[in-house]
């Protein structure tokens, strides 16, 4: 194996669709100077990292590799989990949590043992359970460990968004927060314009029944592309890169990814997804942004049904 310490090396937890998704991801965007995929299938990890590999001339320069070997995530700058149980008929949210804890508990400790500085990326859902989990199995600090959190949902509204004002994706900023996916309007803007006061005569106004279509466009969207093809790989993946690009140039992006809070507008002891800096040390701090009552006990709502599968699982 080619020796990688000291490089912005990349390790990812799973070989099906999200993480085969994150490597190309990662590949084509230049993220990261090592990309390695970990399997228990070696058969197909090998056929993974081999048809990416015959993909590098056209990319930026990279090393992808990929083992059922642990030790191909030695000395990892980051980790990214993007295995977890699979959702079947009549399952419920606690069964699928279970199972999720359960693999993270028996897989993440070896690696974590190869690649002890590493900043761990959560991807397996339910995200905001899986983390916390993940933080009581590792016993990190909490910066260490973050969640994909709502940085797909919020592009998702933000692009909602744009389109119904007649405006670039770019020029909107808005947040998805928590766990039943909460559009924070009282801090979006479009174009530096609060959406609450957008009165532009030649765009579309941003009425509260259309905002609220907004949202239940948003909450849906997953479960559309669910039935469509059986699964999410292309956006979330993309939304993953992000985040590790956030971490691995120590960018302070603000992104809503899941951590522990403490004392966040009356939250503490649970993993959300909340606008957060995001540096080289993980999640830097949670940003305190304005929210409307029914933003805040939107998110204390959410805070108490994450709570209720934690206690469930005896975590």
């Amino acid at each position: 194996m080619i020796e990688t310490a000291g490089t912005n090396k990349i390790a990812i937890v799973g070989a099906g669709h999200v993480g085969v998704t994150l490597a190309y991801a990662c590949m084509i965007r230049g993220t990261g100077k090592v990309i390695a995929l970990y399997s228990r299938n070696a058969e197909k990890v090998q056929a993974e990292v081999l048809d990416l590999q015959h993909g590098l001339q056209f990319v930026p320069m990279a090393n992808v590799i990929g083992s059922a070997d642990v030790k191909v995530c030695q000395d990892a700058d980051m980790l990214v989990m993007t295995v977890g149980g699979l959702p079947n008929a009549g399952q419920t949210r606690l069964d699928l949590a279970g199972e999720s804890v359960a693999i993270c508990r028996d897989l993440l400790p070896p690696l974590l043992d190869v690649a002890p500085g590493a900043v761990v990326v959560i991807v397996t859902n339910p995200v905001d359970v899986i983390t916390y989990a993940v933080l009581k199995i590792l016993g990190l600090p909490p910066n260490q460990v973050l969640g994909s959190g709502t940085v797909l949902d919020s592009s998702r509204l933000r692009s909602l968004i744009a389109q119904h004002c007649g405006v670039a994706v770019q020029n909107v900023h808005a947040y998805i927060a928590g766990d039943s996916e909460i559009p924070l309007w009282t801090s979006a803007t479009v174009g530096g314009v609060p959406v609450l006061r957008w009165d532009d005569p030649q765009l579309p106004p941003l009425t509260d029944a259309e905002r609220g279509d907004i949202g239940r466009q948003v909450a849906q969207a997953g479960y559309q592309i669910l039935r469509g093809k059986g699964y999410t790989n292309y956006a979330v993946a993309l939304a993953t890169a992000r985040i590790i690009e956030a971490v691995l140039y120590d960018e302070h992006q603000v992104l809503p990814v899941s951590s522990l809070l403490t004392g966040y507008h009356g939250i503490s002891d649970v993993c959300l997804s909340v606008p957060s800096v995001v540096n080289r040390t993980g999640v830097f701090r949670a940003l305190p942004i304005p929210m409307s009552g029914d933003e805040r006990d939107g998110l204390h709502r959410s805070a108490r049904a994450v709570r209720a599968v934690i206690d469930s699982l005896g975590l």
